[in-house]
């Protein structure tokens, strides 16, 4: 990287990243301008943040991939926005990166994750409100939280939005954010250098909250396992605050060591399920809104809510793309650019998929694992053996369709809309209390995707 300048620099990454495109020139990337490189650091000059995100959702992986391989060392990427030139000449730049360091230096948490732009529903109300808790009395009501969801939840997002909450509340307070990959990491190097371990445990035994993302990568590594156990213990009783997060319960965990699986149900377990129809809708409404979009249609929102029921993450990159589209073919977003910009990554919009999942492949999946009949479902007999399956069945209604809570309930047996609500709020509670539980529903849920030929 010698004598390499930013310009240089970037221009060598966006030739890698589009021969991985097989060479063809990406009018996004081509927007995109090398403004400076400095500590570490390599600022991107964007016209728009459209244009940050697209490069952000799409390319960022490659982008950091291709830095890696040119450098030799690890680099990180922040967006400066362009002002538009009509603003004041006293306002020259925004700078939002896609990695926003934390001035801690004991900390990398990421600032644009806050309680406030977090999308509060059902499907992750009381995991928000325990983070905010912790955030509020850090060690003096939940201590360890523990957050577990599946892949692009807002897992990560609440545990930043806890660091940052007590930043802004203590400036004193240390604060750290890690991946438990990047803690194993960080062991296996120490070891291999043969350094003293004192000073790689020091930097994570000296802080007042500790936050651990995916620590469900630390099973099966015996000597990581083994160095966290003390870590635990020793900010444990020192009653500093530590945060969890994990793809599963820590019960479902294979090769976690009984030791540390004990440790993590000592404070409270929460878990986020996917969102609801509503709450995706809501999503979308806040992201295109983040993106400087004056009001997403709403006949938009539900068709991409209607299609994406399982991952945040993949719900805003659908909208960044269907944006992006409509902003390159000059035109309003509608469905049909919505289509057209998913065409590729939706295979359910194509010929060959035949139907999004309905209340009747549901009731039928529900009704042959229970072993009762589809009828019983919508009948109002209120037997145990009847009342259980027929509350999983609206609540996989609500989960997995686009219905509201008056057309499922007169789906089963026009019933009001409340008795809907109250069997979802039941079933919600027993997956968030009862991990058996929690693994019925999602067979039932893999089950009804797999008869659907949902992603």
């Amino acid at each position: 990287m010698a004598g390499k300048t930013a310009t240089e620099i970037w221009a060598e990454v966006m030739d890698t990243v589009e021969r991985g495109l097989g060479g063809n020139t990406n009018i996004w990337l081509r927007q995109a301008k090398a403004d400076s490189l400095s500590d570490g650091v390599l600022s991107i000059v964007v016209p728009n943040i459209l244009t940050k995100s697209y490069i952000e959702e799409e390319f960022l992986k490659q982008i950091r991939s291709a830095l890696k391989s040119i450098t030799n060392t690890d680099i990180e990427i922040s967006f400066i926005i362009q002002e538009e030139e009509t603003q004041a000449n006293d306002e020259t730049k925004k700078k939002e990166s896609s990695t926003s360091v934390s001035t801690d230096p004991s900390s990398s948490l990421n600032q644009k994750y806050t309680f406030d732009n977090f999308v509060v529903g059902p499907s992750n109300r009381f995991s928000y409100n325990a983070a905010l808790a912790v955030a509020e009395s850090p060690a003096k009501v939940y201590n360890p939280l523990y957050i577990y969801g599946g892949v692009g939840l807002g897992k990560t997002h609440l545990m930043h939005a806890i660091g940052n909450s007590i930043k802004d509340n203590n400036q004193n307070m240390r604060v750290m954010y890690m991946s438990s990959e990047t803690f194993t990491n960080e062991m296996v190097e120490t070891i291999r250098r043969g350094v003293d371990m004192t000073g790689f445990r020091n930097k994570y035994r000296a802080v007042d909250v500790l936050l651990i993302d995916d620590i469900q990568f630390m099973r099966g590594k015996d000597g990581t396992q083994e160095e966290f156990f003390h870590t635990f213990n020793t900010l444990h009783s020192a009653q500093k605050q530590i945060v969890l997060t994990s793809d599963n319960h820590p019960k479902n965990i294979p090769a976690l060591e009984e030791r540390l699986r004990s440790r993590f149900e000592w404070g409270l377990i929460t878990v986020i399920e996917p969102p609801e129809v509503e709450t995706r809708i809501a999503i979308l409404k806040k992201k295109s809104e983040e993106l400087g979009m004056d009001e997403l249609p709403d006949d938009v929102a539900m068709f991409i809510a209607d299609r994406v029921t399982s991952n945040i993450r993949e719900l805003e990159g659908c909208l960044i793309r269907s944006l992006a589209l409509a902003d390159l073919d000059d035109v309003p977003l509608s469905i049909d650019i919505v289509r057209e910009a998913l065409k590729d990554i939706m295979p359910k919009e194509s010929e060959e998929y035949k139907e999004l999942i309905t209340s009747d492949s549901i009731k039928k999946v529900v009704s042959k694992h229970f072993n009762v009949r589809i009828s019983d479902l919508k009948s109002d007999k209120r037997t145990k053996h009847l009342t259980l399956p027929r509350h999983i069945a609206m609540y996989l209604c609500r989960r997995l369709t686009g219905l509201s809570l008056i057309d499922i309930g007169r789906d089963f047996g026009k019933k009001d809309h409340t008795t809907v609500m109250h069997a979802c709020d039941k079933i919600q509670e027993a997956i968030q209390t009862d991990p058996s539980f929690e693994g019925i529903v999602n067979q039932l849920i893999k089950e009804i995707k797999e008869q659907n030929k949902v992603l």
